[in-house]
């Protein structure tokens, strides 16, 4: 079965991070990508930019509208995500722990329906 690791983290802390920091953390997760591609989990993965890029549209009555950034303001952001392959939610929990944002922010692991 195939899982979303949604991450998520403080783009206000990351922002104020020194570099040194900022590298560390860029090269766990390098680390961490390398290792989990020569397993049986990754199928793909890829860093989002910050939420002020994103646009939300919604369509109401045939018509568009289009805000800034995400819904609500929260105090964590969606930064990025894994897309992996488990036996299970219990395997998926096991790998999402091991991404090196879930040590200072959270991985939502959510289960992917597929369609035939």
């Amino acid at each position: 079965m195939k899982y979303l690791c949604l991450i998520y983290g403080d783009e206000k802390r990351w922002a104020q991070l020194p570099a040194s920091e900022v590298g560390s953390c860029v090269e766990h997760f390098v680390e961490f990508t390398t290792d989990v591609k020569t397993g049986a989990h990754y199928l793909g993965s890829n860093r989002l930019l910050e939420s002020a890029a994103a646009r939300s549209v919604r369509v109401r009555d045939g018509n568009i509208s289009v805000t800034d950034g995400p819904f609500a303001e929260t105090k964590e952001q969606l930064g990025g995500y894994y897309l992996i392959q488990a036996a299970d939610m219990d395997e998926a929990v096991a790998v999402a722990a091991r991404i090196p944002g879930a040590r200072w922010g959270c991985v939502e692991v959510r289960p992917v329906a597929e369609f035939p």
